[in-house]
């Protein structure tokens, strides 16, 4: 697994304050992409085991809210096992942090993969230019999803995502998008 880079103290990339690791590999190539430099698989840095310790440094913060993968996406083939073998052992030393990620992929073909038991928000959908919205929550376009996941896994169907929040941050509590159930928190 390679990376980019570590941001510490992120308030963008989900909620509270949070550390995103930004990893390389990514086989969408979304017009427009944002961070089209996290593309190529063998870009960045090897994570290594300073990188673990930096990361897990700033974990034990107080107010650290949690870890954000991003990229680059960290469902891609070079970063799958990393990913899920990170998000485990941070589940196990931080239980009361968040972990959320961003992908290009849909969560209808990602939901049954290891890593989502350990993820507490999953960002879904390829960007799209052309559905961009600068008010959107924790996602770019309007196409994409901010899933709960522990809440969709528990369901019936898992593959009907529960939405973590709105499309804008007025949209009430319980009331449904055309694209999943709404569980937003306030």
């Amino acid at each position: 697994m390679r990376y980019h880079n570590i941001t510490k103290d992120d308030m963008l990339n989900g909620d509270g304050l949070r550390v995103v690791l930004w990893l390389a590999g990514c086989d969408h190539c979304c017009k427009e992409c944002h961070n089209p430099i996290t593309w190529d698989p063998e870009g960045g840095l090897h994570f290594d085991e300073a990188a673990k310790e930096e990361l897990f440094a700033q974990l034990q913060k107080s107010y650290i809210s949690g870890l954000t993968f991003s990229g680059g996406d960290p469902l891609h083939p070079a970063n799958a096992f990393g990913v899920r073998k990170l998000a485990e052992q941070v589940r196990e030393a931080f239980p009361d942090k968040t972990i959320w990620l961003y992908t290009g992929s849909d969560w209808e073909d990602i939901y049954q993969l290891p890593v989502m038991r350990y993820v507490d928000v999953c960002v879904d959908g390829e960007f799209h230019i052309e559905q961009k919205d600068a008010k959107l929550l924790w996602k770019g376009s309007k196409n994409q999803r901010v899933v709960d996941v522990p809440a969709t896994l528990m369901q019936k169907d898992p593959r009907i995502p529960v939405l973590h929040c709105g499309d804008y941050a007025d949209e009430k509590e319980g009331s449904l998008t055309d694209r999943g159930q709404m569980a937003c928190e306030g």
